[in-house]
């Protein structure tokens, strides 16, 4: 038994990129690539933040950053982060988190920049709505 003093540091979710709670009863239990994020961009506070865009690595079916521009599956936006994780010590540890793959999203709340709202958008394929999101007008308008 191990009656030793520890101190242990929690983060506080931040849910204001929802827009509606349709979605969140339905989440589903995925893996994260932890090296597939980076410290500085994804996790500079010790945990992979509620709201984070994830995609599906297709060669491993973990999940990852969404990145439009990425070829190894990621560039389809799978859905949320629906709960903070605690990134862990090794970036060779995958751990587990809730995905949020349907429902309504405030893009401009989110905790990162989505590069591409209209790419998101049209990635999710209807599953996610961005409530914020401007339409790009056509060229030449």
């Amino acid at each position: 038994m191990d009656l030793s003093i520890r101190t242990e540091t929690y983060y506080e979710d931040d849910h204001s990129w929802l827009a509606s709670a349709h979605g969140t009863d339905a989440t589903r239990t995925i893996t994260l690539d932890v090296s597939a994020f980076t410290s500085g961009a994804h996790y500079p506070r010790g945990y992979l933040p509620s709201g984070l865009p994830l995609g599906r690595i297709a060669a491993t079916g973990l999940y990852g950053p969404y990145d439009p521009n990425a070829v190894d599956g990621r560039q389809v936006l799978a859905g949320f982060l629906f709960a903070s994780v605690k990134a862990p010590a090794s970036s060779s540890i995958d751990v587990a988190g809730a995905l949020l793959e349907h429902g309504k999203v405030i893009a401009s709340k989110l905790p990162v920049t989505l590069a591409d709202p209209d790419e998101a958008q049209a990635s999710a394929a209807g599953r996610i709505i961005f409530v914020d999101r401007q339409p790009t007008s056509p060229s030449g308008s």
